[in-house]
């Protein structure tokens, strides 16, 4: 609405100054008055587009019949602001060929032209300069309220920025700011890097799950603290808005110049990757019904994350080991939304077998990447192998767990793909080998192919239906 004031304002001002300027015939002002209010009325038409139909100007303008072009009768409804430029050069054109060399423009005798020139040559340049002038003023005069505009925006953006937080942010009420930090001074040295641990806060025996993370170079320039400690403000606030019952809460976090503590709630079951370690050494019987619950309860939180948070989460590090299992295997996804802030691998060891094949090439990361990591975390499952085991570097495993799976399942053998520990009834196997087919749909190379976490619950709800 500023915009289109301004523009007005412009012309209108050089209309008066035209007025106040020359002394001319009635034919010659007709004239003059009509070429600005056609330039007038193309440059606030290109100025409601900007600015909106909302403004002072738009509402002026759609009150009147819109202005057409002697070139052709073309209407200026429905153009582009690019398009609206060239009929104000169009204009600006018509404007110079409607002063006729017949009609004189003042009413005195002209004085003699030196070199030869006649009177109304050298009141037609006249004319034409004015006009130019009144043109070239308005322009300037849009840009200039432009970056006006653009500057006062500015300011407010930087007054209204978030303060920078000092000490310890708690979530919740049952942790002290002053306790969690002088717990954290005590035990900092014995809590290793990117590893959860066991933290006691406080006499009643409360005890929560802490880890520290080391903040990437791409969370923010290490130059600007109070930049970086906003961002990570920011996005911490957000993981800790997000409430599931398979999501895990942060309770409190701490920002420090080079790394951030991270307060969760303890799950004493551990993780999904430690559970499956003792699966293998024969340590823990996880039957059908406990991996089929797992896998429901990891994709719920991912559908939560995906669609029902008021921003969209992606986890960037959906892994066994951040998946913990609380009492009866109920899962609750850690870590999620954390590798963004870190300075976190796609290649390490731990963490390249889960990601998707796009986090490699482009380094691109969606929604279906997380997919792509639950159907190797359910291929796990399944199978209850491994994926950096050494059977998949060889041509029998044909490099990766998910294709040697693949390969099974196209061969007709995907039950020679399931674990030995979990064959026994036909009703379990169907269920499983459908399973199967789900995590070959999810580990697709293309990120088209793979489910959405909303049907990844649907579909995997339905196994018992079936």
């Amino acid at each position: 609405m500023l915009l289109s004031r301004l523009a007005f304002v412009c012309f209108f001002v050089a209309l008066l100054a035209c007025s106040f300027q020359t002394t001319s015939s009635p034919a010659s002002c007709f004239e003059l008055v009509r070429s600005l209010v056609l330039l007038l009325l193309c440059v606030a038409s290109f100025c409601v587009r900007i600015s909106g139909k909302n403004s002072i100007l738009g509402n002026l303008c759609c009150s009147f019949p819109r202005p057409r072009s002697c070139f052709g009768g073309f209407s200026m409804d429905g153009q582009s602001p690019s398009k609206t430029l060239i009929f104000l050069a169009l204009f600006a054109i018509q404007a110079f060929s409607q002063i006729g060399p017949s009609e004189p423009f003042l009413s005195a005798s002209p004085a003699p032209s030196p070199l030869g020139q006649t009177p109304q040559f050298a009141l037609n340049v006249r004319l034409r300069r004015m006009i130019l002038g009144a043109l070239f003023g308005s322009v300037t005069g849009f840009l200039a309220s432009l970056l006006f505009l653009l500057s006062v925006r500015l300011l407010l953006l930087c007054a209204c920025r978030a303060p920078v937080l000092q000490g310890p942010v708690v979530f919740s009420p049952a942790i002290s700011p002053k306790t969690l930090k002088s717990a954290l001074s005590t035990d900092a040295q014995l809590i290793p890097n990117g590893k959860y641990r066991r933290l006691i806060l406080d006499d009643a025996g409360l005890a929560v799950a802490t880890k520290r993370l080391e903040l990437g170079a791409h969370a923010g320039p290490p130059g600007n603290s109070d930049s970086l400690k906003r961002r990570v403000q920011r996005e911490l606030e957000l993981l800790a808005r997000v409430k599931h019952r398979n999501v895990m809460s942060l309770m409190a976090y701490i920002c420090e110049q080079e790394h951030v503590w991270v307060v969760y709630d303890l799950i004493a079951g551990g993780s999904l990757e430690e559970a499956l370690v003792r699966v293998r050494a024969q340590q823990l019987k996880l039957g059908w019904d406990a991996r089929h619950r797992i896998a429901v309860g990891v994709a719920k939180g991912l559908r939560h994350l995906h669609f029902e948070c008021s921003h969209r989460i992606l986890h960037h590090g959906l892994k066994p080991s951040n998946v913990m299992l609380e009492e009866g295997f109920e899962p609750r996804l850690a870590d999620f939304g954390l590798p963004t802030l870190v300075s976190s691998r796609t290649d390490a060891p731990s963490t390249a077998h889960y990601a998707a094949p796009e986090s490699f090439q482009s380094r691109r990361y969606t929604d279906k990447s997380d997919i792509y990591s639950f159907g190797m975390i359910l291929g796990v499952l399944l199978t209850g192998k491994d994926p950096s085991d050494p059977f998949f570097a060889g041509d029998t495993g044909r490099g990766s767990l998910g294709r040697w799976i693949r390969h099974l399942q196209q061969a007709g053998d995907a039950r020679d793909a399931l674990d030995k520990a979990l064959l026994g009834e036909e009703l379990e196997e169907e269920e499983m080998l459908m399973a199967i087919r789900i995590a070959i749909v999810c580990m697709s190379d293309l990120p088209a192919d793979r489910p959405s976490s909303d049907e990844l619950v649907a579909m995997l709800t339905q196994l018992h239906s079936f």
